[in-house]
């Protein structure tokens, strides 16, 4: 009998086995990593939905309205707008018709309209507080409208971590959509040169 007979079947059978194996391996971690990246699309679409829809825009409103209060104290030469003079009722009315309560009105209808986009479980507090002090608001400048300047601010104070929340809310989603756009766009780069002296 040849021996050669014997050796070379078993030697291919070898080669078609480990072909077969090196195969479904690349086909699992090719499956593998485009479920991770399908993962990571996913997130990337509802942090840049959270950014753009309601972080960004609060986040931007926010900071306008802190701009345009100091620069109204600073006008003043005040350090708090409480307590409004009779001098000053006119030019606060003004400020908060023309640009306050139109940065409200945006704010209040993006807490409202897009809540399903909040970060949290529960919608937070200092959301809460901040719509019902825009309505407190709305009552006083209906009030103005008739003539009557009896209250100048609105009951429910501004809530002080409102701001801060905004800010921090904000800055955490940046971090996060900077980090899964490296991260995917280096996952990416690698497959596509693997691949690529693959078939080379």
């Amino acid at each position: 009998m040849d021996p050669t007979a014997i050796t070379t079947p078993s030697s291919l059978e070898m080669a078609a086995s480990l072909t077969i194996i090196l195969a479904f391996v690349g086909y699992v971690a090719t499956f593998m990593i485009t479920r991770m990246m399908a993962r990571r699309a996913d997130q990337l679409r509802l942090i840049d939905q959270r950014l753009n829809e309601f972080y960004g825009p609060l986040y931007v409103a926010t900071i306008a309205g802190n701009i345009a209060y100091r620069s109204l104290l600073q006008k003043q030469g005040k350090t708090q707008c409480h307590p409004i003079t009779d001098a000053e009722i006119k030019e606060w009315m003004l400020w908060m018709n023309t640009i306050f309560m139109p940065l409200n009105d945006v704010r209040e209808k993006i807490i409202i309209e897009k809540a399903h986009l909040i970060l949290e479980e529960q919608m937070p507090q200092c959301l809460l507080d901040f719509v019902t002090h825009v309505v407190g608001y709305k009552a006083i400048v209906a009030k103005w409208a008739e003539g009557d300047y009896s209250e100048r601010r609105s009951m429910i104070g501004w809530p002080p971590e409102f701001d801060l929340y905004v800010e921090r809310s904000y800055q955490r989603l940046k971090t996060e959509q900077n980090r899964l756009l490296q991260t995917t766009f280096a996952r990416a780069f690698t497959h596509i040169r693997h691949n690529g002296k693959k078939s080379a």
